[in-house]
This record gives structure tokens, sequence and C-alpha cells, in this order.
């Protein structure tokens, strides 16, 4: 992957996860970083964002670019998940976590923009899911949210291709983080659904926030400046192989 060097990037939902693995990564590749986030933790330079308060992210991303001496990379990692069916989630929770996995990208982004369009290397890259492309049971909400996120980065391509911007997004199978840990500690046999979890990837594990923030670095590099419009699967191939069960 050809280096970051001299470049700015701005990650949110930075604090834990995908995005604090993402914001170390590019540091490493020699970008300068900052992480908007809750609880921006204490890695690469933080701000503290509310991403269903407009306000907040506008101030907060003034704030990053100001720091970093403007913006080329725009990391929109932040989101919240859910369980259940159609039948299991209440209006105030479907619009808690629509209004952060849909509009909380489009609150960064719209604050971004700006600094973007100044950038002689602006990319835009969005945490999606296989949710977005695969049926998963209990995943009714979460899935909505993300096969929004996965239509909104192809318009939003398309929408600021000849302003020199790229957007893509990476669509994660079941990742090793802090929020699956959650999930499997309230499973009534933790071991058992983690196992499950695993399985249903054909590697057989889960996928780890390294190899997806590698991705997600390829894609805001210089390295992928012909790539555009484009969802990169990191998910152990669980969205297009259909394998034999073992043995047969």
């Amino acid at each position: 992957m050809t280096g970051l060097d001299g470049l700015t990037a701005l990650v949110t939902g930075g604090g834990s996860g995908i995005g604090r693995a993402t914001a170390h990564l590019l540091a490493e590749h020699g970008a300068r970083v900052a992480v908007l986030d809750l609880d921006p933790g204490d890695g690469p330079l933080g701000f503290r964002a509310d991403l269903s308060d407009d306000s907040s992210v506008r101030t907060a991303v003034e704030a990053a670019a100001l720091a970093l001496g403007g913006l080329d990379i725009l990391v929109n990692n932040a989101g919240i998940g859910a369980v259940g069916t159609v039948e299991d989630n209440d209006d105030e929770q479907w619009h808690r976590v629509l209004d952060i996995n849909v509009l909380g990208i489009v609150r960064s982004t719209r604050a971004a923009l700006p600094h973007l369009r100044a950038s002689a290397h602006a990319s835009v890259v969005n945490t999606c899911s296989v949710a977005a492309t695969v049926g998963l049971p209990q995943r009714a909400l979460y899935s909505a949210s993300k096969g929004a996120v996965l239509s909104l980065t192809l318009a939003m391509a398309a929408d600021h291709v000849r302003e020199g911007i790229r957007v893509n997004c990476v669509n994660p199978g079941t990742v090793d983080t802090p929020w699956v840990g959650r999930l499997l500690d309230a499973a009534t046999d933790p071991a058992a659904e983690r196992a499950a979890l695993a399985a249903r990837q054909p590697t057989g594990r889960l996928v780890t926030a390294e190899e997806v923030a590698a991705a997600i670095a390829y894609l805001a590099s210089p390295a992928a400046a012909s790539v555009t419009a484009t969802a990169l699967a990191v998910d152990g191939g669980m969205a297009e192989l259909r394998l034999r069960p073992a043995g047969q």
C-alpha cells in the first residue's frame, strides 16, 4: 500500500474496535490522525462528538481539521448495533440506530466536505457490513441501517466524484469487537455462540479489527486512486461462498 505521509485523516468511532485499529494503522503509515468519539480514549488526537447532534459534529470536525491542518481522509466508522426481528425493536430504537448509523455519516461528511474539496487526495470510507447484502437472522434493524449505508455510499460517490472525492465502503463480517463481546457475554452459552458466529464464516473464525482496518487504509490511500463506489468485503467469504458441510 502506498504510504500516507503528509495526509490527514479523521476517524469517527475511533475510540475502540475497528475505529481504533484504523486510526493506529493510518498513523503507522504516516498520516496525521484525529478521532471523533463519545469517548476518544488515549490514542491519537481525540475530539468528543455526539453523532446524533449536528452542532456537536460540526464543532468537532472543524476543531480536528484545524488541529490537523486540513482534511484528506474521512473514515465514517461510528455505529451502534441492534438485535431482533421487526417485532422486537420499538420505534424509538429504530430511530436511534438509523440516526447514528446513517445520519451520523451524513452529519460528519457534510461537515468535512469543505475540507475534502480543498484536498488533492480526498477519500471517504464508510464502515458498512455484510448485513447489507446477506440476510442475517435477528438483525432486521441493524441490516436495514447498513443497507442504507451501502446505498448512501454509492450516491455519495456519484455526487462527489467530479470534485475529486472518492467514496467507498468496507463490508466486514462478524468482527471480534467490544460490541460482539457484549453480545457473547449476554448469551446463555457464550462459548457455543462464539463458535456459531465463527462457523458461519467460511474461514471458520471471526474477522479481526486489524483486518478491517487494513482494507480501510487501502481504500483511503493513493494506491486506490481509481477506486470509488466500491464495497470491499472483509467477511471470510461469508457473502459469496457456499461450501458443502465439512467432510462432504
